[in-house]
């Protein structure tokens, strides 16, 4: 197969994935309509085993995923997390409680290895999963890369619908509220005040080329603070603090790498890392991963639950509203996003209920994705990968 006809079959994958996705409200994500086309491919041999790294998209993820992780790092507000800081703690509560059910409870039923490579996948999203799939790979362990995968493809299939039906619970609480007058609109919070220029660098480094080079060097510095750590600290977890620095001391932009031409590319290829071990990987060897799932699964919803109300309960959030924030772990932004809406279109009957539903819910579940999958996650995996061997 040539390259560009390996790279016009994945564009045509992606195309597909995203059209399922949106006609589904998102309960099949792209990432799981994908997960199984690429999966049928290659165990009927429609796809060759080299079809990603052909396409020359594999070879890009693998270059210009630290580069996504600094600019995961400038999305996230200081000031918003200050506001927030009770979500951020349920939310960090809750990524604790999925790795104490699988690394207690989870070990006497799993190999390590399959613990390790759970609690990042059901904890976090794409970089996680990269991030121990890495690690896993380095030491040979096929079936232990591809598990994180199937966990990543099949998360927002639990994490949609559970969260959707709290939700729901939550919002008919502030509903009530309103009704009965214990709950009103609140004032607006005023919008970050950030001058007109967003960014303290040149002009000529806010071009496409131009800010690739920059995030491209903090990457770099990334790796090299890593280095004088021999690796304890991961490169990943580096190049998210940098961006959290750079963008609240104004070097980055929010959101830095939107806007440039070469950005949808990027996460199109860092994605495509996550599937190359279903080439490899044989029909038995999925069949065999089923029990661990379910296991894995169980276990991660169990400790999200269990450690959110707690957290929750000791800061002062319902108990629906803390295991919401929790759930995040399986899914993140924008399904954060898209379910506070959805909850509140779906109770409030009038505007001005579907508003202070959305003002109550939103910033928090909005946050909770951050704090868990973006932040959290990252900092853990980041930790135990290193003792996938």
């Amino acid at each position: 197969m040539t390259p560009i006809i390996a790279f016009t079959l994945i564009m045509l994958i992606w195309t597909v994935s995203d059209y399922i996705s949106k006609k589904t409200k998102a309960l099949l994500s792209s990432l799981f309509v994908a997960s199984i086309i690429f999966l049928i491919g290659f165990k009927t041999n429609l796809f060759p085993e080299d079809l990603l790294p052909t396409s020359a998209l594999l070879p890009l993820g693998q270059t210009v995923v630290g580069m996504i992780i600094v600019h995961l790092g400038t999305l996230i507000s200081l000031d918003e997390f200050k506001r927030q800081w009770r979500t951020f703690l349920i939310g960090v509560s809750a990524v604790l409680g999925i790795a104490i059910m699988l690394f207690t409870v989870g070990r006497l039923l799993l190999d390590t290895n399959y613990v390790l490579s759970a609690i990042a996948a059901i904890s976090g999203g794409t970089i996680s999963v990269i991030i121990v799939q890495e690690q896993a790979l380095n030491a040979g362990l096929i079936s232990v890369a591809v598990f994180p995968v199937l966990i990543a493809a099949l998360q927002g299939l639990i994490g949609f619908p559970l969260t959707s039906i709290i939700l729901r619970k939550e919002a008919m609480r502030i509903r009530d509220g309103v009704r009965d007058g214990s709950i009103t609109r609140k004032a607006a919070v005023e919008e970050e005040q950030t001058d007109a220029k967003e960014t303290i660098l040149p002009e000529a480094f806010q071009t496409t080329a131009g800010t690739l080079f920059v995030v491209g060097l903090v990457v770099i510095l990334a790796m090299f603070l890593s280095g004088l750590t021999n690796g304890w600290l991961n490169t990943f977890v580096i190049a998210l603090l940098l961006g959290i620095a750079l963008r609240a001391t104004g070097v980055l932009k929010p959101n830095v790498l939107n806007g440039i031409d070469a950005y949808g590319l990027m996460m199109l290829a860092i994605l495509l890392i996550i599937f190359g071990p279903l080439a490899t990987t044989s029909f038995a060897d999925l069949v065999e991963l089923l029990v661990p799932l379910l296991i894995a699964f169980s276990l991660g919803v169990i400790g999200i639950v269990l450690f959110a109300m707690l957290a929750g309960k000791l800061l002062g959030y319902t108990y629906p509203m803390a295991v919401a924030i929790g759930l995040s772990s399986l899914y993140g932004f924008p399904g954060t996003l898209i379910l506070s809406e959805e909850a509140a279109k779906n109770i409030g009957e009038t505007e001005d209920e579907i508003q202070i539903i959305e003002d109550e819910i939103l910033p928090k579940m909005v946050v909770a994705g951050f704090s868990t999958v973006t932040i959290t996650s990252v900092f853990l995996t980041g930790i135990l990968a290193s003792f996938i061997y």
